[in-house]
């Protein structure tokens, strides 16, 4: 929780200085950051819409912020909150894998994460192992809920990766 919390404020500090940096003449760059690409390129191309924007999105930017995230937690399959959303669907079926296959393929994920210094996407849990997005997904969400491993997101790409604390 801790570490959510401090992303939320790099967040909200790395927007806070592109939107200084829209003062500047690269208007727009805080809202690309946090997914407004319509509104971010009208910034950049009329100069943070002739400054009025800019100074606007100074109060705006918690909120954005706030909504980008969601929308992140929400595409990762957590909820608004930050927990766990229900069984993963596939094809209108719920996805329930063998036990013996779980094993296996979480044993490679905790390779594939060792070799990555405790951090990994479900992407690179996919490569390392040659299993679906959501066998992975299933899996890493099941070691998510018992406490193995905690959910971030990558404050450059802002894509969601699974910390193995224990590596």
């Amino acid at each position: 929780m801790n570490t959510e919390k401090n992303a939320h404020q790099e967040r909200i500090i790395a927007s806070y200085v592109l939107c200084i940096a829209g003062f500047l003449g690269a208007g727009g760059l805080h809202r690309l950051y946090n997914g407004k690409i319509a509104t971010g390129l009208l910034w950049f191309f009329t100069f943070g819409f002739f400054y009025v924007g800019q100074v606007v999105d100074v109060l705006l930017i918690p909120g954005m912020v706030d909504e980008y995230e969601h929308k992140l937690r929400l595409k990762a399959g957590m909820s608004p909150s930050g927990s766990p959303m229900n069984q993963q669907v596939v094809n209108t079926q719920v996805y329930q894998p063998n036990s013996n296959d779980n094993n296996q393929l979480m044993l490679k994920l905790l390779e594939a994460a060792a070799n990555r210094d405790g951090f990994l996407t479900v992407t690179q849990g996919v490569m390392a192992t040659g299993a679906s997005f959501t066998e992975v997904e299933t899996v890493l969400k099941d070691m998510l809920k018992s406490g193995y491993v905690k959910m971030d997101n990558d404050p450059v790409t802002g894509a969601v990766t699974y910390h193995f604390h224990e590596l």
